[in-house]
């Protein structure tokens, strides 16, 4: 948190919140380009911000005003952190078959389920939960679930033990239990059945910056490999003088940057206020495969050294992998970009 705290003091936390609510009010372009650079130094810290702007879009997309003011206003006067609980122990891709419920009892509503995998989840002020408002199993997803603003310090809200990941463990993540936590209706956040739009919809503007933040891991990796390259030796000369070492660093370099130009062109899409679900889940897929291939081939530039924790590369390694999950794993992405692919080519011949 102490991390964070400078990063809110600096202007680098809450960016996209807009200015009326006392934000920077940025653009998604803007954010990417911050978010790449904080990434290129850790992108575990850069994940427990961007965890921030997850846990905020919910609200800046279908919050009333009175919601915006509590709950954006107070990220913009001191240094908190909020959460996106969606994901389930039994539930990540599949986000309709989330079993957390919420029954309405009068004016208030009755949250209990577990969440899990929840970035700030152990240092949020509030959370954006996903909750089963329909309990009929054959109710679409597009009806049955709808989205809350949970203060931490609901009675029965209980977050579980700091999770030790394979990378990225300057983040904060965590299970969270829901029992009999008592959410006034004056949370929900739209209308009653529009949660899973509404969680939904969010990704559209935090997966460019996702992206972004991959994109700065592997700059970091190029980076790293270019300069060992040039300092190790082998046979007699620099192994960047080797055309295999070359071609590695050229490959990454490629991926880089076009990775980097659909991070931009997705963001660029939604800043004209276009739907840019299609660019924004190729730029998250390309960039998270990228950032993985760049960290693996640094890790193999480096050689033994690589494997070494008194290097930089097998950090980067490990915290590369998570960029093919969370957010939509790279599968879901393709998947998307399928759907949107087609249903594209089927309007132009009909």
């Amino acid at each position: 948190m102490e991390i964070v705290k400078k990063a809110w003091k600096l202007g680098l936390v809450n960016m996209h919140i807009p200015q009326k609510y006392g934000g920077l009010g940025l653009n998604v372009f803007d954010t990417c380009m911050i978010g790449e650079e904080l990434a290129y130094g850790c992108t575990g810290i850069s994940t427990a911000i961007e965890g921030n702007s997850l846990g905020e879009q919910p609200v800046i997309l279908a919050g009333n005003d009175e919601q915006k003011k509590k709950y954006l206003g107070r990220m913009t006067e001191e240094p908190l952190l909020c959460a996106y609980c969606v994901t389930e122990p039994g539930a990540g891709s599949d986000v309709a078959g989330i079993k957390t419920t919420a029954v309405k009892k009068g004016d208030e509503w009755i949250l209990n389920g577990q969440k899990m995998w929840i970035t700030n989840g152990g240092v949020a002020n509030w959370y954006f939960v996903l909750a089963r408002t329909d309990l009929n199993a054959k109710s679409p997803a597009g009806k049955a679930f709808t989205g809350f603003i949970v203060e931490k310090d609901s009675p029965g809200l209980t977050p579980g033990r700091k999770e030790i990941n394979m990378g990225q463990r300057a983040s904060d993540t965590r299970g969270i239990t829901f029992e009999d936590v008592v959410v006034p209706n004056e949370n929900v956040l739209g209308t009653d059945g529009l949660g899973f739009k509404i969680a939904m919809g969010a990704f559209d503007g935090t997966r460019p910056p996702v992206a972004s933040g991959a994109v700065g891991l592997a700059q970091r990796a190029l980076d790293e490999a270019t300069k060992y390259s040039m300092e190790r030796k082998t046979m007699g000369k620099f192994i960047c003088e080797h055309q295999a070492v070359a071609f590695m660093l050229a490959d990454m370099a490629i991926g880089i940057e076009t990775s980097r130009f659909a991070v931009q062109r997705s963001a660029w899409e939604i800043d004209q206020g276009r739907r840019n679900t299609y660019y924004a889940s190729i730029a998250k897929c390309l960039a998270g495969d990228v950032a993985n291939k760049c960290a693996t081939d640094a890790v193999q530039i480096f050689g033994g050294n690589g494997f070494n924790t008194e290097y930089p590369v097998e950090k980067l390694m490990r915290d590369a992998k998570i960029y093919q999950i969370y957010e939509g794993t790279a599968q879901i992405q393709r998947l998307i970009i399928s759907r949107e692919l087609l249903n594209s080519a089927k309007q132009k011949v009909q």
